[in-house]
């Protein structure tokens, strides 16, 4: 039997699903909640179990949010998983947007609507923290004993809409979430926070693009005398306006519809819908050269997501030319990688501007992946086998811009270079 394909939405949660399930390096094959951390026993003896690589969080509702009309698509409360930190690190703070997918009309949005990332009845009750939101010292060295949080995803807009579908009864107030959520945080102790990090990947990382500037503005201005370090990793989320294999724009045409019916327009960077319409400002490429928080943005130049939904969709190709190579970067002719190379030049050229600033960093990696800084088997070097650049790894060069180690303005050469990449295509 035949299985019919997904929809576009479908299709990005299912490979952001695959992403949170790769493991380490070849023949890895533990859940993140099983991997563990090894050391020798000496000459001959035994290995010996460290500190897990990851540790299972508990959901918090938040139940109050709901006067606020801050809800989920079926009108649920929020919802957020909080790993607290210790030590040296009980007043540093890690705000991760999950990811997983937008919505663009009804069916969709409906469909959404009944699961996790619609409703904070269907959510998991617990779930792993991994990769940066690690809290082993050797997979994560820099942010392991912070305070870590997760606020879940459940509006299909990037956290950014403010809209109400009163035929099918859906909820799109992604804003409402966002700032009910970042204040109940800040009540809980993040307000005495001596240093903030903002991270997300794929539609999460698009949020972090769109809400860096509006995480800033909840702490005091700098000069006001108590000073936080606000800083935005964004992970996966530099989607690009780009061509698609039949001459359109299919990204652009699906990223219209959700922000039109999301109503999402009012909340997009003043600095950006002040000279173009709305829909352009929901592409990072005309957002984060004027960004005023520094940001780090760590990407596939051979995205996954975007050679599978924004430059070979099916609708861009009725012959069905493109199926094999988007599925297997090896079955990719000549023309194919041709075309994916000048994806990957776009996209390197989109974020010249940005560069320029030397508060910001990046990674960009020759790999065909798609977010690669929760997981085990991309964010750091040991255990894992993080790609690298320069022969540095992602969790290295996001510590030394953070923590202004180092400037790290790493972009990769191109594909297939690096013998570091773990491809998921």
């Amino acid at each position: 039997m035949r299985c019919r394909r997904p929809s576009l939405p479908a299709l990005v949660a299912v490979v952001v699903l695959v992403c949170c399930c790769c493991g380490g390096g070849a023949g890895t094959s533990a859940s993140p909640a099983e991997d563990v951390l090894m050391s020798g026993g000496g000459a001959g003896g035994p290995a010996t179990r460290r500190r897990a690589a990851s540790v299972t969080v508990p959901i918090t509702i938040l139940k109050s949010a709901v006067s606020e009309g801050a809800v989920c698509m079926d009108g649920t409360p929020p919802a957020y998983n909080l790993d607290p930190g210790s030590g040296a690190g009980s007043r540093s703070w890690i705000v991760n947007l999950e990811g997983g997918a937008w919505c663009n009309n009804a069916r969709t949005c409906r469909l959404s609507k009944g699961t996790g990332r619609g409703s904070s009845d269907h959510m998991e009750k617990a779930i792993p923290f991994t990769g940066i939101m690690s809290n082993s010292r050797a997979v994560n060295p820099d942010f392991h004993n912070w305070n870590r949080v997760k606020i879940r995803y459940c509006d299909g807009g990037s956290f950014a809409g403010d809209a109400y579908n009163k035929e099918y009864g859906i909820y799109f107030r992604g804003q409402r979430i966002w700032n009910a959520v970042i204040r109940h945080l800040l009540s809980i102790g993040m307000s005495s926070a001596d240093q903030v990090l903002l991270t997300g990947c794929s539609s999460g990382g698009l949020a972090v693009i769109l809400h860096c500037d509006q995480l800033r503005a909840f702490f005091p201005p700098a000069g006001s005398g108590r000073q936080t370090t606000v800083k935005c990793l964004a992970d996966g989320g530099l989607y690009l306006d780009a061509l698609d294999i039949s001459g359109g724009r299919s990204l652009r045409s699906y990223f219209g519809e959700i922000v039109v019916m999301q109503g999402i327009a009012q909340n997009l960077p003043p600095a950006c819908t002040a000279r173009m319409d709305a829909t352009s400002c929901f592409f990072p490429q005309n957002i984060i050269s004027n960004m005023k928080t520094p940001m780090f943005i760590l990407n596939a130049a051979y995205d996954v997501i975007q050679i599978s939904l924004s430059l070979a969709p099916d609708r861009a190709d009725p012959s069905g030319s493109w199926r094999a190579c988007k599925s297997n970067r090896s079955a990719c002719n000549a023309s194919q990688m041709n075309f994916l190379q000048g994806f990957r030049d776009q996209m390197v050229s989109s974020v010249q501007g940005f560069s320029r600033s030397r508060s910001n960093g990046l990674f960009i990696s020759s790999c065909f992946a798609h977010c690669q800084s929760e997981q085990l088997g991309t964010w750091n070097t040991v255990p894992g086998g993080s790609p690298t650049i320069q022969n540095k790894g992602i969790a290295k060069s996001v510590g030394d811009w953070y923590y202004n180690r180092a400037e790290v303005k790493a972009i990769d050469c191109r594909y297939p270079c690096d013998n570091t990449c773990h491809h998921i295509m």
